[in-house]
């Protein structure tokens, strides 16, 4: 395991990447351009922009090829996705942990990204940022939470959520503290039985989020995970805010589903972590940061 979280120092050089779907150009430009005003140089990767096939930002090899040069390039001070989609999974066989856990830094993206960061953690004991995307988010005027950018990717305070974020508590339970780990919910449970699960070995702060997921496969992925053994170092649950992509009429439907399928598990429960897919304001998340979680709390230790 890395000894301690890497982060980005400001002014520092940000490769852009896309290991997954190909991203619009001019939301890659309008992303860069803000990231850029916000004091970095970023670096857009030769096959960032590549387009197919299918809907892959260019061919698996072109992908890797990205990555693997970011990661060697001493130049280069953090990893930033433009997009999710599809794809990153199809890389996993081809990435070389020597690579990455010799040459670590800040990676940064959320959604299909979620198996990269498993695999990151897996293999190199790398925590990784589960955060604000360049055509996702930094081309939006109001797409990144700066203060948990700062403190998730340049560490420049411990990293922290609560209440006023919108966290709200499901299940009440005492304070615990873990690893915190986790991503898109359905992108977790696809791994699930492949060498590619996100191996969990202490105590963990699991958090999931998805997008577009009806309250019955909220049910039903939380089930399976359950089945498969992946709870039993779990010791709190944070659900990210799924008012963008749910009904506002289901939300208490899916609560409660998502409460049923963890009726037996004696944690605390939160929801409402504005990480992932959402409209605005995205809060980075340190994947492999040690946390405390309290109430509707969360501190990096």
């Amino acid at each position: 395991m890395i000894s301690s979280r890497p982060t980005l120092k400001r002014g520092g050089r940000v490769a852009i990447v896309s290991p997954a779907s190909y991203a619009q150009p001019e939301l890659i430009d309008r992303g860069v351009a803000r990231l850029r005003a916000f004091g970095y140089e970023p670096v857009v990767m030769p096959n960032a922009r590549e387009r197919g096939p299918l809907y892959y930002a260019g061919t698996a090899e072109q992908r890797v090829a990205d990555l693997h040069a970011a990661y060697t390039d001493e130049s280069i001070g953090a990893i930033v996705c433009t997009r999710g989609g599809w794809g990153s999974a199809e890389l996993l066989p081809l990435l070389d942990p020597e690579i990455v856990r010799t040459n670590p830094k800040p990676f940064i993206g959320y959604s299909d990204h979620t198996s990269l960061h498993a695999w990151m953690w897996n293999e190199c004991g790398l925590p990784t940022v589960y955060g604000a995307m360049v055509a996702s988010d930094w081309a939006k005027d109001d797409g990144v939470d700066e203060p948990t950018w700062l403190t998730a990717v340049e560490g420049a305070a411990p990293w922290s959520v609560d209440a006023s974020d919108g966290i709200r508590v499901l299940c009440e339970g005492a304070a615990v503290e873990g690893r915190l780990l986790g991503g898109c919910l359905s992108i977790l449970c696809e791994a699930l039985g492949t060498p590619y699960a996100l191996q969990i070995e202490e105590p963990c702060i699991l958090f999931c989020e998805d997008i577009g997921t009806k309250p019955y496969k909220w049910d039903r992925l939380l089930q399976h995970w359950k089945f498969a053994g992946m709870m039993e170092n779990v010791r709190g649950i944070v659900l990210g805010d799924m008012s963008a992509n749910v009904e506002p009429q289901e939300m208490a439907l899916l609560e409660g589903a998502c409460l049923h399928a963890l009726r037996h598990f004696e944690g605390p429960i939160t929801i409402g972590l504005k990480c992932g897919h959402l409209d605005r304001q995205n809060r980075s998340t340190p994947l492999g940061a040690w946390v405390g979680m309290d109430g509707a709390s969360l501190r990096e230790k």
